[in-house]
């Protein structure tokens, strides 16, 4: 079959030919209906070296997947030929307290994982392939009704993401709230959504760009900001001075965290969801009073069910570009010149 692999560090994937897996004991190999492109794989190709990560390349890149099952291998229950299902994408080990919770995302016996702080894609073959083997039942999700794989596979990252970062911060975001997204980009705009989905909070969305200001106002929105030196002030001046209960921060850079700490009110939540490699300074004076700073790694099992029956119900969706899968490299460099709005998907 055909697959896009990242054979070393600092390199372009490439499309080759790969043997079609087979399930062993326990396993599930899924007909794979599409698979997300993430802008951590353009990190993955460009920014890591060996030994940086606990593992290494050759690997198909794709850790956010939907599919079909197509292949039981023995001792399977609960799954049917020919089931859309979507792939939880981290795998721990299957047996500490967190990941019988279904945290695997913060696994403590790594050294048992089938790969470690990893998944498929991400150290193990993902779906950027016509298949892929997931090597246990449990990370596997059936879709309800209404929603299919296309639509799915872009939620089990770009959608559960911020679906956790949002629901950790559900007791802050009561009516008379704010939230501020900063980023709506392949995680932000569904952030916005999940936000005017679950909470009462009114819900500003600061960019850079034009086009992604438009999407959020469309999205539901209920004022835009652009990025700038003018932003802090009238995120201030439309919360009255007091600021927002709490800043999701999908970009990471040093200016846009500044800005989440500006605009943060106190007794609110700065979550750093983005990975852009900034870093902010804390200490007595330098956020306000008790605003809670923390960083947030995908979501649980639990969550990707809720996200996929928000998406089946039409409240949650990913605004999507799809590409073939001859066509993957042109997505990732599409990706890289910011030229996808929302997110793509790529379909074997």
């Amino acid at each position: 079959m055909r697959a896009l692999r990242l054979l070393d560090w600092k390199s372009e994937p490439e499309l080759v030919e790969v043997p079609r897996p087979e399930p062993g004991p326990g396993q599930v190999v899924i007909r794979v209906g599409a698979a997300g492109v993430c802008h951590s794989d353009l990190h993955l190709m460009h920014d890591f070296s060996p030994g940086m990560l606990p593992w290494e390349p050759p690997f198909t890149l794709g850790h956010e997947n939907a599919g079909w099952v197509h292949a039981l291998g023995n001792g399977v229950t609960g799954l049917e030929i020919g089931q859309p299902v979507a792939v939880y994408g981290p795998w721990g080990c299957g047996t500490c307290a967190r990941c019988r919770l279904g945290i695997d995302t913060y696994c403590e016996d790594q050294a048992n994982a089938p790969v470690p702080s990893g998944g498929g894609g991400l150290g193990l073959d993902g779906g950027m392939a016509e298949f892929m083997l997931v090597p246990d039942a449990r990370h596997l999700v059936p879709l309800p009704d209404g929603l299919d794989p296309l639509d799915a596979a872009s939620l089990t990252d770009a959608g559960l993401t911020p679906y956790h970062a949002v629901r950790r911060s559900w007791p802050k975001l009561v009516p008379g709230a704010t939230a501020v997204v900063i980023g709506v980009g392949g995680l932000g705009h569904i952030g916005v959504q999940i936000l005017k989905a679950t909470t009462a909070a009114r819900v500003v969305a600061v960019d850079t760009r034009d086009a992604a200001l438009r999407l959020a106002l469309d999205l539901g929105a209920d004022h835009v900001v652009p990025a700038g030196d003018d932003a802090a002030a009238e995120i201030r001046s439309y919360t009255a001075g007091r600021g927002a209960d709490v800043v999701l921060d999908f970009v990471g850079s040093d200016s846009t965290l500044a800005l989440a700490a500006s605009t943060s009110r106190s007794l609110g939540d700065l979550t750093i969801v983005g990975i852009g490699g900034g870093t902010l300074p804390v200490s007595f004076f330098g956020v306000p009073y008790e605003v809670s700073v923390q960083t947030t790694y995908w979501g649980t099992r639990p969550e990707l069910v809720e996200v996929l029956d928000l998406g089946a119900r039409g409240l949650v969706k990913t605004s999507q570009s799809v590409y073939g899968l001859d066509q993957a490299l042109r997505a990732y460099q599409d990706l890289r010149e910011g030229k996808i709005e929302g997110r793509a998907v790529v379909t074997p």
